[in-house]
């Protein structure tokens, strides 16, 4: 069995609930990784057991809050790239302006 970073991981969970109205299987097929693998992961990260129905939020109110988590962890996934820039390339900023 292969095991996987809890990034990439979180990175997969992200990207398939970026792509609404997409299925695990397409998403899954780009990552290279099994279909069923791609739903126990998302559905791990909604607060469900693994083998539990439905890939997406019941309610709106679960959307908005696993939205707000994607941003959340692409906000922070951004600062991790600056820092890795800026030691790659001392004197050099990332922000613009």
């Amino acid at each position: 069995m292969k095991h996987y970073p809890q990034e990439f991981k979180a990175d997969a969970v992200a990207l398939y609930q970026s792509r609404l109205g997409a299925t695990t299987k397409p998403v899954a097929a780009d990552l290279g990784v099994n279909t069923e693998t791609l739903r126990n992961w998302i559905r791990a990260a909604d607060g469900r057991r693994p083998g539990a129905h439905s890939d997406r939020p019941a309610s709106p109110a679960q959307a908005t809050t696993g939205a707000e988590a994607e941003v959340a962890a692409l906000r922070k996934r951004v600062r991790e790239l600056e820092e890795e820039v800026a030691l790659a390339h001392p004197g050099r900023t990332t922000q613009a302006g």
